[in-house]
Formats: structure tokens, sequence, C-alpha cells
């Protein structure tokens, strides 16, 4: 079961990723940081909605 929860969270991680915003130093102004990754939470939940991704369960 914890396996299973930890995959999806590494999956996710992935994604977030790919938009660098977790993999490199963030260079900008720090207030706009959350905005960015709820933004970039957004893209991806979205694209969940739209079944790009899929979600082991």
């Amino acid at each position: 079961q914890l396996s299973r929860e930890r995959i999806i969270i590494e999956h996710i991680h992935r994604s977030l990723k790919i938009f660098r915003i977790l993999s490199s130093r963030y260079r900008n102004r720090r207030r706009r940081f959350g905005l960015r990754f709820n933004l970039i939470a957004g893209i991806y939940n979205y694209e969940l909605a739209l079944g790009y991704h899929q979600v082991a369960e």
C-alpha cells in the first residue's frame, strides 16, 4: 500500500521537474513562487482530468 502511494507521488514530482520548478534553483521573485507552483499544479490536474496521465489506484 505504501509503495503504491509513493509511486504516485514520485510521478507527480517527475512532472513538476519537467517544468523545472523543483529541479533547479528558482531565480524569480519569491512572492510569485506560490502562484507559479499552483499554476503548474493546475495544469497537471487538468491534464489528469483529461486522461493524459494515468494514476495507479
